[in-house]
């Protein structure tokens, strides 16, 4: 159906995504090339030279992806590549997000506005430069996030001017560091404050289709998030909660879908939940991120990546279904800062009953942060189950088999 088919896949690495998007690429025959802009760090899976683009600089990179085509699909992988993958469809006549739609939702504040302006509930947000201090300006408990880093890094709660202005100092360190000064975002000169929103949180995997959104999975987030760093671990699906809340959460992503202006491609939303109803926390026009994806399996065994590739390719999947039972994947939480140096257990932790695979991401010799500043987990556990409950018990114990070998200082 796909032979002779050509994708454009934009990724900022070569991790376990990209591959599996690769790897569903050639199951459909479909050429995959990949762009890239880091490029001296690939190790190239597809024996070919990977494109080299900036994704700071999207309309600059254009004419060399332009160059390469023409392409029948594109797909990104993060949120970084999102805003030149929907400048390539557009040019390209591909189906995709419209690019203000993908300018908005990569915007901690644009999608504020744009939900606000929509009618969605929304909490009291506001945005300052970062050598501001408006501490005394703000209601307490409030959260400060960094308005272009992904996830919950730098996200910090402050319950006081004082925590406010420990947690400001924190987020400009942070800031700072060169791994994200090199990236040239205008939107770190700033940081967002919003009213923090006490409540159960929830995370939805879908797919938009002419503006109507697919959902392909709602899952709970077991263990509670109230700060004063907000480090996700457990995503069990389905969701334990009422039919009338899920349908509560799902028109409520709906609703912030159609304020962004998404019409076409995967989407990952993030809510809270509560006695006043729905929150979005932020609507992204990406897949649910890393190893995260492998808890979603389709018909016939079907990968996430083969599903959103299909879908990219203008193919009719809307009688697509998650296969039987509950899933669920623990993003192993950071023990504490430094040099990771091994694990042990791992074996006892897949033995546990309903465990379907442990995952340790870190190698040897690599610096692991805890949040906010962290922006990596040392690795994964996979569950598989008759029932939510027993899929997050399951994952609970295996993490308690594990025991993390980390160097606080070089010696």
């Amino acid at each position: 159906m796909f032979e002779g088919k050509h994708l454009l896949l934009l990724a900022t690495k070569a991790g376990y995504q990209t591959r599996m998007f690769a790897e569903a690429a050639a199951a459909l025959g479909v050429r995959c090339t990949l762009a890239t802009d880091r490029c001296n760090h690939l190790d190239d899976p597809w024996g070919d030279q990977a494109l080299a683009v900036r994704f700071q600089d999207p309309i600059g990179s254009l004419p060399s992806l332009s160059a390469a085509g023409p392409f029948d699909a594109v797909a990104a992988v993060g949120d970084r590549p999102t805003l030149l993958a929907a400048l390539c469809a557009e040019k390209g006549g591909l189906r995709f997000h419209p690019p203000h739609a993908v300018e908005a939702a990569r915007s901690k504040y644009l999608s504020k506005e744009r939900f606000r302006a929509a009618g969605l509930p929304l909490p009291w947000f506001a945005r300052y430069r970062l050598d501001e201090d408006p501490s005394e300006l703000v209601p307490y408990p409030c959260v400060l996030k960094p308005l272009a880093l992904s996830g919950s890094r730098g996200v910090i709660r402050a319950d006081s001017p004082a925590e406010f202005r420990t947690a400001l100092e924190r987020i400009r360190r942070l800031l700072s560091e060169s791994e994200i000064r090199r990236l040239k975002n205008e939107q770190n000169r700033f940081v967002q404050v919003e009213r923090f929103i006490p409540g159960e949180e929830f995370a939805i995997e879908g797919l938009v289709t002419g503006g109507e959104l697919k959902v392909l999975a709602l899952f709970d987030k077991p263990d509670p998030l109230d700060g004063p760093y907000f480090e996700e671990t457990i995503y069990v699906t389905p969701s334990r909660q009422p039919d009338a809340v899920q349908r509560d959460i799902i028109g409520t992503v709906q609703r912030a879908a159609a304020a962004l202006g998404l019409r076409h491609g995967p989407l990952h939303a993030e809510v809270r939940v509560n006695s006043e109803g729905v929150w979005i926390l932020e609507v992204a026009c990406r897949p649910i991120g890393g190893y995260c994806g492998r808890t979603l399996r389709f018909d016939g065994g079907m990968t996430l990546e083969e599903l959103i590739l299909r879908h990219a390719l203008d193919q009719d999947v809307s009688n697509v279904a998650r296969e039987p039972g509950s899933a669920g994947v623990m993003m192993i939480p950071v023990p504490k800062a430094g040099i990771f140096r091994a694990v042990s257990g791992a074996d006892t932790a897949r033995a546990v009953p309903g465990i379907e695979d442990v995952v340790i991401s870190a190698k040897p010799g690599q610096q692991l942060k805890t949040y906010p500043e962290a922006n990596s987990y040392p690795g994964f556990l996979f569950a598989r189950g008759d029932d939510p409950l027993r899929v997050e018990t399951s994952l609970r114990n295996a993490h308690r088999a594990l025991r993390f070998e980390i160097l606080t200082e070089l010696t």
